[in-house]
């Protein structure tokens, strides 16, 4: 890998040496979930193997200490939490605790701007020692970078993303954005006009797309120069192969199902448990639900009235490294979620040989296949709780089902989907930048479980 980094000294007369790269990720904290820990793990895994300096919020300190970093030797710390604060407390109070992340998200761009401004004020003046620059997050393709024109006008290659969202609310869920306080959604095709988002664009050596949904929004004149590769990855460490899954393991139990997400409305649990109740009730399945959020104390009142409790187990928001603890026995990851750009949970319960059951949209359906998931097709909510609950006494009749489709999703996880391997994915990026491979990296899109295709 590291040569895979390296300066070839028969390209440029140097001795061969590790990329320097300065990584822009506002978001990056490795104690927390979703963009802050996207934005921790690239950081993590591109310092294996080049040397990496990252910029990031104040507000990041505290956990990155905690985890072996120094400010100003590994990082730099930029405090613009007068702004974005209070932002943050606006968006709370029209939209109500973890909801409005699209509102949150377009509110906090001045905030943004002005991160990037000071962080220029910093390296601007020393960014040719950088080999390139590499923004992570925000993954909102919605945020400008004017930092992408400043080191084009320097001659430094800067690379943006990777770049999610763009994810349609289904229309079989019409009240869904309402209900998640993303009213904001009905304005979102207006930030191609925001100031700063053709320069960003035009002025980036590389766009990496982080969903379908993402790369669809590219504008052709840049698809050249777009390469897609999922957000999220795992880390093997964290998530080790849980032992090989044998028929006899099945037999004389019920099966063992988690839920692991924020409990909010378009993750969908309420549907979960309207269709596994009958399972739930008879014995013939144990639900374990992983997480928090404003829709957990309704769900408790449904396993009341369902008379499923004796089978379902909450355990609250647990710290990342102990969601593993849940799913080494787990045999399958019961998550319909139905707006869904991500999915990271999905790679975390594949590489451990859970079984996903999820909706056929969005991220989880490009992160998983049909040979290591069930994929459920997403239909109205009447519909949809009758298809997923015809999946899940399927798997029940026949536990046996689940063997195979272990065994490829922890191949196709520990294939395309680990750090290691993401960091190879970017690797490849950067060398087509810099001009030492020629041909745009391509791994199909969705990517592809043929290793040979």
């Amino acid at each position: 890998m590291t040569a895979a980094l390296a300066v070839s000294s028969a390209q440029d007369g140097r001795t061969a040496q590790r990329l320097k790269i300065l990584v822009l990720a506002e978001s990056c904290n490795p104690e927390w979930f979703s963009a802050p820990l996207i934005g921790w793990s690239y950081y993590e895994a591109l310092s294996q193997v080049a040397d990496v300096h990252l910029v990031t919020r104040v507000r990041n300190c505290p956990a990155l200490e905690r985890h072996g970093l120094r400010q100003g030797r590994d990082y730099t710390a930029i405090d613009t939490e007068f702004l974005f604060k209070p932002m943050e407390r606006l968006v709370r109070l029209i939209s109500g605790p973890n909801k409005g992340w699209a509102i949150l998200m377009g509110l906090s761009v001045p905030s943004y701007l002005l991160f990037e401004f000071i962080a220029w004020r910093r390296f601007g003046p020393c960014i040719r020692q950088f080999d390139l620059v590499h923004r992570v997050t925000p993954v909102s393709p919605t945020v400008p970078s004017p930092i992408a024109r400043w080191c084009h006008k320097q001659g430094v290659p800067f690379i943006l993303g990777p770049l999610n969202g763009g994810l349609p609310w289904p229309k079989e869920f019409p009240d869904l954005h309402k209900q998640e306080g993303e009213w904001f959604s009905y304005f979102r095709s207006l930030f191609r006009y925001v100031p700063g988002y053709r320069s960003t664009r035009e002025a980036a050596s590389a766009i990496i797309a982080g969903g379908e949904s993402a790369y669809r929004e590219i504008p052709e004149r840049w698809k050249n120069k777009t390469i897609y590769i999922p957000e999220n990855a795992i880390d093997p460490q964290r998530f080790p192969a849980s032992p090989k899954r044998t028929a006899q393991g099945y037999a004389n139990r019920p099966i063992r199902a988690v839920f692991l997400g924020r409990l909010v409305p378009y993750k969908a649990c309420d549907i979960l448990l309207e269709a596994a109740a009958d399972l739930l009730r008879e014995g013939r399945m144990t639900l374990t639900i992983i997480g928090s959020g404003p829709e957990e104390s309704r769900l408790r009142a449904l396993v009341t009235d369902l008379g499923v409790g004796q089978a379902v187990h909450f355990t609250g928001e647990l710290p990342h490294p102990r969601v593993a603890e849940y799913l080494v026995n787990a045999d399958i990851l019961t998550f319909p979620s139905v707006h869904e750009f991500g999915g990271a949970v999905v790679l975390e319960a594949m590489v451990m040989g859970v079984v996903p059951v999820i909706s056929d949209y969005g991220g989880p359906a490009e992160l998983a296949s049909p040979q290591c998931a069930f994929l459920v097709p997403l239909k109205e909510r009447a519909a949809y709780i009758a298809a997923y609950k015809a999946t899940l006494h399927a798997i029940a009749a026949d536990p046996t089902s689940l063997l195979s489709l272990s065994d490829h999703g922890r191949q196709r996880a520990e294939r395309l989907f680990t750090w290691p391997r993401k960091v190879e994915q970017i690797v490849a990026v950067y060398e087509w930048v810099m001009g030492k491979k020629a041909k745009r990296p391509d791994w199909g899109m969705p990517f592809r479980d043929d290793p040979h295709s």
